[in-house]
């Protein structure tokens, strides 16, 4: 399976696959034509609640990892993990976020999840 991150502000490559953008938020400055989103499966990403509190410093980013993984074994978030997993399986797919260190975000946490 090929499955990468990029941020979503760079410029689409064919190399890229399917698009999905990982993100709860459609991110700031950018126009769905030019981010060239294929999938945004809300359900796929952290709760309000759960990125609100990382966000605020409450906890580290183990913590929020280990939480973030328990919810995507709720079904409605397993279901849209497997559809991305298929995709992976059928060709290339990138993972969007809009967030400026990928590596410490949830989307590190879908990335290792889809490896």
């Amino acid at each position: 399976m090929s499955v990468r991150i990029r941020r979503v502000y760079e410029p689409p490559e064919p190399a890229d696959g399917v698009r999905v953008l990982v993100d709860r938020l459609w991110p700031r400055g950018i126009s769905k034509e030019a981010a060239r989103v294929d999938e945004w499966p809300k359900g796929l990403t952290p709760s309000n609640e759960l990125r609100r509190w990382y966000h605020a410093g409450e906890g580290s980013y183990e913590e929020f990892a280990r939480r973030y993984e328990a919810e995507l074994a709720a079904p409605e978030a397993a279901e849209l993990l497997s559809r991305v997993q298929e995709s992976a399986a059928a060709g290339p797919v990138t993972l969007l976020t809009a967030v400026k260190q990928p590596e410490g975000s949830h989307a590190a946490v879908l990335l290792r999840l889809l490896s």
